[in-house]
């Protein structure tokens, strides 16, 4: 008995795979891309904005601001006192951009040394102030 066939001799027996629904299907599927792809490449212009890449040069001076175990204030190097600590805020604080404060203090400075430095650095209108530490010591 043979499989997949009705009749029992072997001459309807065809091993070739007929090709035509799959050449018809194949055809169609050309047409219908044929058809989409110049729609899908299709682009709508827009002009868009330029950007320019320049590094922003106005960089802010520091200020380093140094106050010794004895209260001593040093202002980038030069020994002041309070009366000059304030003035030189006010000067400070009108430039534009305005400079960072970077305070600097020993371990052994009395905290009230430093807050007054904090509180003339306030009421003279700096707002950036960065506290430096050496965790080495």
């Amino acid at each position: 008995m043979a499989m997949g066939s009705l009749s029992d001799s072997d001459e309807d027996f065809n091993p070739e795979i007929n090709t035509t629904p799959l050449v018809d299907v194949m055809l169609v599927l050309l047409i219908i891309f044929i058809m989409t792809i110049p729609v899908m490449n299709h682009a709508v212009k827009i002009d868009l904005p330029r950007a320019s890449n320049q590094p922003d040069d106005a960089k802010p001076e520091s200020i380093n601001l140094s106050i010794d175990a004895g209260g001593k204030i040093y202002w980038n190097n030069d020994t002041i006192d309070m009366n000059q600590l304030n003035q030189r805020i006010v000067a400070a604080a009108q430039k534009q951009p305005q400079p960072e404060l970077h305070l600097r203090a020993e371990r052994t400075t009395p905290y009230e040394k430093v807050a007054q430095v904090m509180a003339a650095a306030q009421t003279g209108g700096l707002s950036k102030i960065g506290f430096i530490t050496d965790p080495k010591k």
